[in-house]
């Protein structure tokens, strides 16, 4: 059984993208590196492992593949709910 590291994907979107884009990807230093940086930007962290799973396979800088689109758009509205209760 080999080590399990911390993994963290950092999306970006706006309204005129055709769909997220993964911006930051990675394991162990480079994953507590950008949680770092987004808790640092007030940036809000979903916790999703099986979702993270999937977007690692994503290379940086493209889109997230059709196949996701549905579980990121939920995440995307939760985190809108949380936005305007604030």
């Amino acid at each position: 059984m080999g080590i399990n590291f911390k993994k963290a994907v950092a999306l970006k979107y706006r309204a005129e993208l055709p769909a997220p884009v993964v911006i930051a990807k990675g394991r162990g230093s480079v994953a507590d590196r950008i949680i770092e940086e987004a808790n640092k930007n007030n940036i809000h962290i979903i916790e999703n492992q099986d979702l993270t799973d999937l977007l690692m396979k994503v290379d940086v800088g493209n889109y997230i593949p059709p196949e996701l689109y549905k579980a990121v758009a939920e995440i995307l509205v939760y985190i809108k709910k949380i936005e305007e209760e604030v």
